[in-house]
This record gives structure tokens, C-alpha cells and sequence, in this order.
């Protein structure tokens, strides 16, 4: 006899606790686990529909894929660079052109596997003068997952 169809439950961005980075607009994040002795952090980020985020520039490996919406990559003169649709999985070395991220019509949620070497930064912060005005690396992504209440790796 086969089992009766059980209907396939889709990801409900309400059942995470999302978190602001400091005062930097337009998108919030969950940390997943950071792993310090593998050198790998996973982070949900869910940016705003129609908005642009601070200036930055990856300066680490990143495997991204788009769980929900459209991810929106924007040039620094705020032209549109990239549309990647729901599903899209990416990997991009680090030392990346500087660049603003947002969502399309509705707000993308969307996974960044990060790959620090060791001694390599996560994230410059920029300007619109694209100077650095702050660094993430996974020393701070580690306290802010500690600061979550989760076990870590």
C-alpha cells in the first residue's frame, strides 16, 4: 500500500530571528553555524524588495543560492549588474568589485557559504568614495553566532 501524499512544506521566512547588522539598512541576517576550524560560515541574508545595501566588496570565497525572491546585484553608480531568480547557485572568489545587493519585487532570501583563507577578511565596508570603512571577518561572525545562542562548531 503505498504511503498517502504528504504535501512538501515550503521555507517560511517568519520562523527565522533575524538580526540587523548594526545600523546598515535594507537587510538582515540569520547566522546558520561558523564552523573557526574549517574556516566556513553559513549565513541567511534577506535583503529588501526594491532597495540597495551598503557599498561592499567579498573579499572571500562565497557560495550563494537565492532560497527566495530575486537577488538583485547592483554596480556602484547603482545600475543593475545581476538578477539572480530563486534557485540560483553561485560561487564567487573573493576580491570582488565593489558592489550594493538587493531584493526584486519581493525580498530575496538568499544563503552565503563563506570560505575565509586564513587571514582573509570576509567583507569591506565602503563609502560611496568606495574607502574602507569597516571589515568583517569570521572572528566577528563567530561572536555574533555565539551572541545567537547557538552551539558552535
Amino acid at each position: 500500500m503505498n504511503a498517502p501524499y504528504a504535501r512538501p512544506q515550503c521555507f517560511d521566512e517568519r520562523c527565522i530571528p533575524w538580526q540587523p547588522l548594526g545600523d546598515f539598512p535594507h537587510f538582515q541576517f540569520h547566522i546558520l553555524q561558523v564552523d573557526m576550524e574549517q574556516r566556513i560560515a553559513d549565513v541567511l541574508f534577506r535583503f529588501a524588495a526594491g532597495q540597495q545595501i551598503v557599498l561592499h566588496r567579498h573579499k572571500a570565497l562565497n557560495h550563494t543560492f537565492v532560497v527566495a525572491g530575486e537577488h538583485l546585484i547592483y554596480e556602484t553608480d547603482g545600475t543593475l549588474r545581476e538578477a539572480r531568480p530563486a534557485g540560483t547557485y553561485t560561487i564567487t572568489p573573493g576580491h570582488e568589485t565593489p558592489h550594493r545587493e538587493g531584493g526584486g519585487q519581493t525580498d530575496a532570501i538568499v544563503l552565503f557559504s563563506m570560505r575565509p583563507a586564513p587571514g582573509e577578511i570576509l567583507y569591506e565596508i565602503l563609502d560611496d568614495q568606495q574607502q574602507v570603512i569597516a571589515e568583517l571577518g569570521l572572528e566577528t561572525l563567530h561572536g555574533l553566532f555565539l551572541a545567537q545562542g547557538q552551539p558552535a562548531a
